[in-house]
């Protein structure tokens, strides 16, 4: 059976408070969890006008506050700019929230252009550099163990100390990331919605077959985040798509901004090579009613040889996400008991 999940990314929408596009994502997280999702992840982007969701940690304590059963995690956190030890602490606090229900995404992306990632640390390029060292470490520190033996924090807690650890997990669209999470025996997340699936097939292969069992971990656990949008008539999710097709055309072509509503793009004037390159895009797109956008998903998962996949829904208005959501678990449901 396929076990569904969510990450959401906090999009700022045109004629709406940034602010509540946070305050929407918290409202989603315990919806998704009345529906009967497996995770939900939260991302981190930094100066960025469509996403302003910058601080995972904070979002995902007020998750875990307004939530009783689903997992909350990281997707992720984007180790360079910051100290492993303080991520760790800020985990181990987190889990002490929620016990048993905390996953540490790690990225080694900047979520950010190179400026950006210079202010939020001076040291970043540097720190992309150790990646694998860094994950070492925090992996050390945020399951409460000891580094490793002559390394000059060794005997630095990571405290509240108490038994019981957050989930590490690996996210990356790349070869590399997949092969740090093989070398660490940790679970690994295939962003899809980035690549629009190019590599995925590779990644995932070369996670199995460099995968070093860990204690935690004793097989490879490999999920793919996939941006799909369900509504209730074809006519109703093309409409819908407006928004997200819009928002990816003007960041490929570096005009960032927030989402723009269906009832505004209906009479966008897009020139001939934005048409063709939007048609494009619509080809590889996931969309339509529940049954059919989890018919897709199922078919992803099965091709890649997954059990969990991970959808990233966008759209201008919070109810349509919500609904999207509705519908996609009702397909899930209804095909578990026909089965």
């Amino acid at each position: 059976m396929l076990k569904l999940s969510v990450l959401d990314q906090s999009t700022a929408a045109r004629g709406q408070s940034p602010d509540q596009a946070i305050r929407d994502t918290i409202d989603l997280a315990k919806h998704c969890e009345d529906l009967g999702y497996a995770r939900f992840w939260v991302s981190e982007h930094h100066d960025h006008p469509s996403i302003v969701g910058t601080a995972p940690e904070i979002v995902m304590a007020a998750i875990a506050q307004s939530t009783d059963r689903i997992r909350i995690g990281s997707a992720g956190v984007m180790l360079p700019h910051y100290a492993p030890l303080k991520v760790a602490e800020q985990f181990r606090v987190l889990e002490a929230i929620a016990p048993g229900r905390i996953d540490l995404g790690l990225g080694r992306a900047p979520g950010s252009d190179g400026k950006t990632a210079l202010a939020l640390n001076p040291n970043a390029a540097e720190d992309a550099d150790h990646f694998p060292a860094n994950v070492r470490d925090l992996m050390a520190w945020v399951s409460g163990q000891d580094l490793i033996e002559g390394h000059p924090f060794r005997g630095v807690e990571a405290h509240p100390m108490f038994p019981g650890s957050p989930e590490v997990w690996m996210l990356g669209t790349s070869d590399f990331g997949a092969q740090v999470a093989a070398h660490f025996g940790i679970p690994y997340c295939f962003a899809h919605f980035i690549t629009d699936g190019h590599g995925v097939e590779r990644a995932l292969d070369l996670y199995r077959e460099r995968y070093q069992p860990s204690e935690r971990h004793p097989e490879p656990q490999a999920n793919v985040c996939i941006w799909a949008l369900a509504a209730d008539t074809e006519e109703e999710a093309e409409r819908l798509f407006t928004s997200r097709a819009h928002a990816r055309l003007m960041r490929e072509t570096g005009r960032r901004g927030p989402m723009e509503s269906p009832e505004t793009l209906a009479g966008y004037d897009y020139t001939a090579p934005e048409q063709a390159w939007l048609a494009r895009y619509r080809e590889r797109a996931i969309i339509g009613i529940g049954d059919q956008v989890l018919s897709e998903l199922s078919g992803r998962a099965q091709a890649y040889g997954i059990d969990e996949v991970v959808v990233l829904t966008w759209t201008y208005h919070q109810a349509d996400r919500r609904r999207s959501y509705e519908l996609l678990a009702a397909a899930a449901r209804k095909n578990t008991e026909e089965k």
